[in-house]
């Protein structure tokens, strides 16, 4: 049985003996707190059966259930425990206050994707549920009866020695130990991607860790360092070199080299064990392994990667284990490693007191998310939800939506439509203070939490992430309107609350401005509708792309070859070589454009701004490739190349961008973002004026242009 220790603070779990219904007692979740939305009570079966359909039966009991919901929950889990099926009765909406009844959950199950179940009970919002008789069928058989799929299973899936507890007690990091750490954590992460047996499924490479690393710690020397890891290494047994191997790879086709840290520089390590690593790296390995293998389209898939969701705060090893998993994936599997603006293996050695001191699981939390903002790349940010972040970014945000433009944080909306709300905050008030601290305090204080490419994108995220939120209901609020100072008391909403201000985004894909000039919103464009767009654009002189959006199809080689009346090259992509991990090449690039057939003919401006993310970079690159596009607008997010998902103990889920993505003639856009003909931001006077300056000006570039 799981249960989030965040959770224990703002729901009491029992079991009831006094309230059952049948047996000697039912499970009880009651609302106590705040501290939390939800309580919920899981239990996971790490096994895969056969069958066509799973079922979960269970009864409820509820009182004064009234602002949220009772259930039961049902999850299938996949490789690398990805949800393939789930199901929590939300759309059930089980409210208020009733007795006993009987409630079941029914999901396909597919033996060949299965590898574990996982089911339990939930209670969200205020009130009390009692949940009894919880039973698990495989096609209508009660599950303890049903026979378990028969496969392969490696040897890595069989060690389960230190799937409940890491034995690493608590200790207080010092020099010395630090410095073991680093170079093991170097050490580990270097043979999980290199040695054979280990890429085999021969050994599972966390239970490994935990077995040499209490000597680790316990090292007083170097050459006590060696020694251990010099028998690590040893059971694991040296490869032969492959002296006759040829590399994939031309030398002139490298565009970064791997960095092994301190294993290889005669500084650290004694000559035997660097000798052994040495023939690790030297020997023969292929693209896919235990570990790693490559998607589709190339870029690198983090496999077999436990995601330990039972420990919302994990351990002491198992932080440490966090902690190296991530590094490691980021030092051999980033494509734009060379672009982290402080050393990497620097940042080994100052995360691991915060991993080793995290007192609890939002310390934990925090300090993963400081170390995967020092990538600097939007695509790296947590995206799993854990309550705990929640309650670190603020349980309440502000009932009013706000923006930076211009360099400062301006109302630009509001979450709920009431009059009072609308006569204290005007649109185009400047924040200056929010509960009693300055904004740019609030900002310096929160960027080493707020993962991004570039400071316009962090700029994107900190209101929502961070500054318009705060753990007490009521906010104070000091802000500039019209060169006089104004302060403003309002009560803040739950961080849940669902807007119900109108959606600024356009409703439809495309449309006509005028007879002269077309508009196209990629956030709602189909590919189905490029034959329409032909017919009504056909008479027009220019078009706007509104690129401020995620594509909802892939457009470069259709509507971006309906925009481009030649075939050439518009991007540049290297990719990580898994065979020899760390080495990034150059791949090839990417065309779009066609010599024949109907193109369009006339001007086209496409809008980008901070928004413009991953794709829609991607997108804009392609477009602008045709000599009829400019582009407008602002610094994009400067996150491109495919996503790579990466997940760490405590169920934290977050990525990094998986190829490099270069202009043909080798300018990046990480970073710096997409590159831009008219640089143009909103203005505060602008905005006021409840004008898109952005389009507007597109529009007058246009105008400029087909005259």
């Amino acid at each position: 049985m799981s249960i989030d220790s965040q959770q224990i603070l703002a729901y009491a779990v029992k079991l009831d003996t006094s309230v059952k219904q049948t047996g000697h007692h039912s499970l009880s979740i009651e609302k106590t707190g705040d501290q939390a939305r939800y309580g919920l009570i899981s239990y996971a079966i790490p096994n895969t059966f056969q069958g066509e359909t799973i079922e979960l039966r269970g009864d409820i009991k509820m009182k004064q259930v009234n602002s949220g919901y009772a259930a039961l929950f049902l999850r299938v889990l996949g490789k690398n425990e990805i949800p393939i099926e789930f199901d929590n009765m939300e759309k059930e909406q089980l409210k208020g206050t009733a007795e006993w009844k009987s409630y079941k959950i029914t999901l396909p199950y597919n033996t060949e994707a299965a590898k574990s179940i996982v089911f339990g009970v939930l209670l969200v919002g205020n009130g009390k549920a009692w949940f009894d008789n919880l039973q698990l069928f495989i096609d209508g058989k009660a599950i303890e009866k049903v026979p378990l799929k028969e496969g392969i299973i490696v040897k890595a899936e069989l060690d389960t020695a230190f799937s409940k507890s890491s034995g690493i007690s608590a200790f207080k990091p010092n020099a010395r130990i630090i410095n073991n750490l680093v170079i093991a954590g170097q050490y580990w992460g270097f043979l999980k991607y290199h040695h054979p047996a280990i890429g085999k499924g021969e050994y599972n490479w966390d239970a490994e860790l935990f077995r040499f690393l209490p000597q680790v710690i316990a090292a007083k020397d170097n050459q006590d360092l060696s020694r251990v890891l010099e028998g690590s290494l040893d059971k694991l047994g040296v490869p032969v070199p492959n002296k006759n191997k040829v590399d994939a790879i031309a030398a002139g086709n490298i565009v970064l080299k791997p960095d092994y840290g301190q294993l290889f520089n005669g500084n650290v390590l004694s000559a035997s064990l660097r000798d052994k690593l040495i023939s690790v790296k030297e020997s023969k390995r292929s693209h896919s392994s235990y570990y790693i293998s490559p998607a589709p389209v190339g870029n690198p898939v983090f496999e077999n990667e436990k995601l330990y969701t039972e420990m919302y705060y994990p351990d002491t090893g198992y932080r440490i284990l966090s902690l190296y998993r991530y590094w490691t994936m980021v030092n051999y599997f980033f494509p734009y490693r060379n672009l982290i603006p402080s050393d990497w293996n620097e940042n080994l050695a100052l995360a691991l007191p915060d991993f080793i001191n995290a007192k609890d699981t939002q310390a934990y939390l925090v300090a993963t998310l400081k170390i995967i903002a020092k990538v600097m790349d939007t695509h790296a940010n947590i995206q799993s939800y854990h309550l705990a972040l929640d309650i670190f970014r603020g349980k309440y945000k502000l009932p009013f939506k706000a923006e930076f433009i211009e360099n400062k944080l301006v109302v630009t909306g509001y979450h709920k439509d009431t009059l009072g709300l609308k006569q204290k905050f005007l649109i185009g008030d400047v924040l200056t203070h929010i509960n009693g601290k300055p904004v740019d305090q609030l900002i310096r204080e929160f960027l080493p939490y707020t993962p991004a490419s570039n400071y316009d994108t962090q700029l994107r995220e900190l209101p929502n992430s961070f500054l318009l939120r705060g753990n007490t209901a009521i906010f104070n609020v000091e802000l500039q309107r019209g060169g006089k100072t104004i302060s403003q008391q309002t009560e803040g909403l739950d961080v849940w609350y669902v807007s119900k201000s109108a959606s600024t985004e356009p409703k439809e894909g495309f449309k006509l401005l005028s007879k002269d000039i077309g508009y196209v919103f990629p956030g709602k464009y189909k590919d189905s509708q490029l034959p329409e767009i032909k017919t009504l654009f056909k008479n027009t002189k220019g078009m706007i792309i509104d690129l401020r959006c995620y594509p909802s199809e892939f457009m470069p080689y259709t509507f971006g070859n309906y925009i481009k009346p030649i075939l050439t090259p518009f991007v540049k992509i290297t990719r990580m070589d898994l065979s020899h991990p760390g080495t990034v090449f150059n791949m090839g690039f990417g065309h779009n454009g066609v010599l024949t057939g109907e193109t369009y003919t006339g001007k086209i401006v496409v809008i980008v701004n901070s928004i413009t993310q991953s794709q829609a970079e991607f997108t804009t690159m392609a477009f602008q490739s045709s000599p009829n596009v400019k582009v407008l607008g602002s610094t994009t997010a400067g996150a491109d190349g495919d996503f790579s998902t990466i997940r760490l103990p405590g169920g934290i889920s977050t990525g990094i961008s998986g190829a490099g993505i270069y202009y043909p003639d080798g300018t990046p856009t990480q970073q710096v973002g997409v590159k831009i003909d008219y640089r143009i931001k909103p203005t505060i006077k602008g905005t006021i004026a409840g004008k898109d300056e952005l389009l507007d000006k597109a529009k007058e570039i246009l105008a400029g242009m087909i005259k």
